[in-house]
């Protein structure tokens, strides 16, 4: 009554979640892929939180007068902006 083909057995409980576990992959390389295109990843483009953070600073003491021009664009080309 049962044949071979009848019926859900072991097998097809493993070939539905190698599916399921190919989709999940999927779906995660494409968010990794557009969050590193968009520059908006933990670094963002390579750069780490730290260098962004003293290219802030750069940019504010430049804004109060601390520092002139070329010492800002000196500074900036050190950390690689």
């Amino acid at each position: 009554m049962w044949g071979a083909m009848d019926g859900w057995g072991p097998g097809m409980g493993r070939f539905m979640l190698s599916h399921a576990l190919w989709w999940v992959l999927i779906i995660v390389g494409l968010v990794w892929l557009v969050m590193w295109v968009s520059g908006r990843g933990p670094a963002g483009r390579g750069r780490t939180a730290s260098e962004d953070r003293a290219l802030t600073v750069l940019r504010e003491r430049y804004a109060r007068g601390e520092i002139d021009e070329a010492e800002f664009e000196e500074r900036k080309r050190v950390l690689g902006r």
